[in-house]
């Protein structure tokens, strides 16, 4: 309670606030005023300094806090963005709200160098949520991403391309909806090193349901995971696999099962800006798109002398064959067609069995499929149909009648399987594309993330690896 000299007080210095158009009403029924010395000297203020200064500091405070007005908020910050690229972040400041329009915050005018442009962009945001993320290079490119559920953070879904400016705008609210805006303008750096990539998969062209994608790096990788998970397919229809490393320079992907017959698949690799190994940077992405044709399986036994060919998942035959001779015998193996010729020329002198030695030969042979580097060929014999369905006598191909010979040669592409079982002889890995040699737990080992792949017509994603496969997924029974 004010004592009565200070009431009067009151009253005389808002009768001459109102007499001189010092009172400015600001909310409510208080006001604030600043006076000169003079005039309160000649309102009688000198003399009641102390009550009159507990007065003008309790309208002041009355003026300047919210807590004045019944029910009035507290004010609520701006949101806080940072947007990171590699070594660089941009961040706008924190503060208290303050009346007006969208808090906005640039980068410098000086672009500046992300010299590890393998990390991409990043974008979060604190006290609020991002609306909009726009990245984009000089060209006006968009970089593609992705923003989290809730709009808490903004990824780049790719490393960025070296040697090139970008510019970002970061767009969010808080929870006001007041908006805030940040931007960054930078240029990625120039690589003194760099690493390409190629594959042996010919555009639009069609394979097998065995067939590999294959990747070559022409430089070791020494980040393998990096690289991998720059490695995307979109496949018509849905397919799961793995990446292998082969070496350090060529990495294959494998699916858990053949392929769907008549799929269409896209193979992007991501490289630009991915460091593949220390200050290695890649300099050109890659693309190619090829299709699944027809599915042709092949499952040869070298102890029942029989051939069983399926056909888009139905029994062609049972073909009569005669695999390799005792000390010639055609290995045992999950194998795929790589190489196809009609007629073509083999000779015994190319693994050493001269003219005038015991079991030489150079003959022509028709429609001949090939499945190992050294030498094995599905074919047409036509010296051994007596002994096809019976016995053993090539020198390691697997010898077919003419008639099933020319229909298995005229239905197959690269990359059909041809499976052989019933041999004493194991097959060796490497020779020729033994891929498939590997069970799936091994796949997934061989993958640098450990992780397994699943495509479908949006793309690819890494998943954790199931290694239970189910029933109606299996390879054919052999028989």
């Amino acid at each position: 309670m004010l004592s009565e000299e200070a009431s009067n007080g009151k009253r005389t210095l808002f009768r001459r606030m109102r007499a001189e158009g010092g009172c400015q009403k600001v909310r409510g029924k208080f006001c604030f005023a600043v006076l000169a010395p003079a005039r309160m000297q000649r309102a009688g203020m000198a003399a009641r300094g102390g009550a009159l200064a507990a007065i003008f500091g309790l309208l002041v405070a009355a003026c300047q806090s919210p807590a004045g007005r019944p029910g009035a908020a507290a004010p609520v910050p701006p949101a806080k963005i940072t947007i990171t690229t590699g070594n660089l972040r941009f961040t706008s400041p924190a503060g208290a709200a303050s009346a007006g329009g969208p808090v906005v915050t640039r980068s410098a005018a000086r672009a500046l160098v992300d010299k590890r442009p393998d990390r991409g962009i990043d974008v979060s945001v604190t006290g609020g949520r991002l609306v909009r993320v726009s990245a984009v290079n000089s060209a006006g490119k968009p970089v593609p991403g992705a923003l989290s559920a809730g709009g808490r953070d903004w990824h780049a879904d790719w490393a960025l391309t070296p040697a090139q400016a970008y510019h970002v705008t970061a767009t969010a609210v808080n929870p006001r909806g007041r908006m805030s805006v940040t931007t960054a303008a930078f240029r990625t750096l120039t690589p003194r090193r760099t690493f390409s990539a190629m594959t042996s998969l010919g555009t639009g062209q069609v394979f097998g349901v065995g067939m590999p994608i294959m990747v070559t790096f022409s430089r070791p990788i020494t980040r393998k995971a990096e690289v991998e998970r720059a490695l995307e397919i979109w496949s018509s229809k849905p397919v799961t696999g793995a990446w292998y490393w082969m070496n350090s320079t060529q990495v294959w992907f494998r699916p858990r099962t053949y392929w769907p017959a008549h799929t269409k698949v896209r193979f992007e690799a991501h490289l630009k800006g991915v460091q593949g190994a220390r200050g290695i940077y890649g300099d050109a992405n890659l693309i190619q798109r090829f299709r699944i044709g027809n599915s042709l399986v092949a499952r040869a036994s070298a102890a029942t002398h029989h051939m069983k060919v399926w056909w888009n998942g139905h029994l062609k035959g049972n073909w009569p064959i005669s695999t390799g001779q005792p000390g010639d015998d055609t290995p045992d193996g999950h194998y795929l067609s790589f190489a196809m010729g009609n007629p073509v020329r083999m000779n015994s002198a190319t693994y050493g069995v001269m003219p005038g030695d015991p079991g030489y030969y150079n003959v022509l042979v028709y429609d001949s499929v090939k499945f190992t580097n050294s030498g094995d060929y599905v074919h047409s014999a036509p010296w051994s149909v007596a002994e096809q369905g019976f016995s053993n006598v090539s020198h390691g191909c697997v010898n077919v009648a003419p008639a099933e010979a020319a229909w298995y040669y005229d239905h197959s592409v690269l990359g059909d399987p041809i499976t052989i079982v019933g041999s004493p002889v194991k097959g060796t890995w490497g020779d020729g594309w033994t891929i498939w040699f590997l069970s799936w737990r091994k796949l997934v080992a061989g993958s640098a993330t450990h992780m397994m792949v699943v495509a479908g017509a949006r793309g690819s994603q890494h998943a954790p690896a199931l290694v239970t496969l189910p029933s109606s997924m299996r390879l054919p029974a052999a028989g």
